[in-house]
């Protein structure tokens, strides 16, 4: 259960102790709720995929609702594998290790995590990882 330690205005900041109660529970907060209006749109396309049972006797027509129908099952795949990062994230939150990067130990910038709350890496560490991917990819 999330604690009301935090009010809808609050925003974690530098100022205050890294990964505090507010924080964890903020975090909590912002992750449960991208993942449930993930399920939801999931549940939601689903609903709409199977109720779109249209025989279009247009070639055209038929094309272009099966091209529809493949985006929409690429983004969901997408966004499955955006809720396997999210419940991730719950999990190092309940163990003690989010917010911190995974190959420096240190601390990654609050910033950084308010705007991607799934972040593993620190930004210098993210930078270094796309740079040896860049590097890889063409040689």
């Amino acid at each position: 259960m999330i604690a009301n330690l935090i009010d809808n205005d609050y925003r974690p900041s530098d100022g205050e102790p890294f990964m505090n109660e507010r924080q964890r529970d903020y975090f909590k907060r912002k992750l449960v709720k991208w993942r449930d209006d993930l399920l939801r749109e999931s549940r939601d396309t689903l609903a709409a995929l199977q109720s779109e049972n249209e025989n279009h006797p247009d070639l055209a027509d038929r094309a272009s609702s099966e091209t529809d129908r493949a985006i929409e099952l690429r983004a969901r795949d997408r966004q499955r594998k955006l809720i396997s990062k999210i419940e991730a994230a719950l999990g190092r939150l309940e163990d003690g290790s989010y917010g911190y990067c995974e190959e420096t130990g240190e601390a990654i910038a609050v910033k950084r995590l308010d705007a991607r709350p799934i972040a593993t890496l620190s930004v210098e560490a993210q930078e270094r990882h796309e740079r040896r991917e860049r590097v890889y990819r063409d040689a």
